[in-house]
């Protein structure tokens, strides 16, 4: 493979930064800089270093986005924009698509990837994989609610959730919800069976991941060796 499409191709910079950067040593195959990037190398076998960063061939990518309201849980739709626009140019090159899906105007924790294999795993029922929700109500939740949740709300339309959790805060407006499955529009439909409404929603952690703090809405950054190892954890 190329250098510069090597570089590209992890979402580093793009053929023209990385360009750039090698006519002034910034990048070294093996040690050596190398200023001519259209050389062929094998990424498994040798070890690239760009601007002090030594880069890992990954045949997948995984990456963790502060997903802001407005935005469709997809990688197309003909009338609104979707998360996949918030990723840089080289990045979207790998054909990244979101794990599961978050409501239109619900923010938060988003995970990324290509690795199709994963993805599938991570959404199985039977694997159980727990999401936190931070949510507001437009009114308390009645005493008893925890229970509820507990035990299994059945929705308007019949359907019997698995059992979930609820922390509320003092006021009872709000808290956090977790949950194992992901319906549609679960959370909102579960605060209506309370003839309640969810006001506000963020997802904070998948799998125990937390969202990380520093990223405001609409940034991301690469998950890190260890997240990935608690993602694929579930796969053993």
């Amino acid at each position: 493979m190329r250098i510069d499409k090597y570089i590209s191709e992890l979402g580093v910079a793009s053929r023209k930064e990385s360009a750039k950067i090698a006519k002034s040593g910034g990048v070294l195959v093996d040690g050596v800089p190398v200023r001519d990037l259209s050389i062929h190398i094998d990424p498994e076998r040798q070890r690239v270093t760009f601007q002090g960063r030594e880069l890992t061939y990954s045949k997948f990518t995984y990456v963790m986005l502060n997903k802001p309201a407005g935005y469709v849980s997809a990688t197309e739709d003909s009338k609104l924009p979707v998360v996949t626009e918030l990723l840089s140019d080289e990045l979207r090159k790998r054909e990244l698509f979101p794990v599961g899906r978050l409501d239109k105007d619900t923010v938060g924790l988003m995970i990324l990837t290509n690795d199709g294999v994963l993805a599938h795993t991570l959404l199985s029922p039977k694997h159980h994989v727990a999401k936190d929700y931070y949510f507001k109500a437009d009114e308390p939740l009645p005493n008893g609610a925890e229970e509820k949740f507990r035990d299994g709300i059945t929705l308007a339309d019949g359907y019997e959730c698995k059992e979930a959790k609820i922390v509320l805060e003092e006021n009872r407006m709000s808290g956090i919800i977790t949950l194992t499955e992901g319906k549609y529009h679960q959370i909102k439909r579960m605060v209506a069976s309370f003839d309640n409404a969810v006001v506000y929603l963020k997802r904070i952690s998948f799998a125990t991941i937390p969202l990380d703090t520093s990223l405001a809405e609409g940034q991301w950054r690469y998950l890190t060796d260890e997240e990935i190892d608690i993602l694929r954890s579930f796969a053993k």
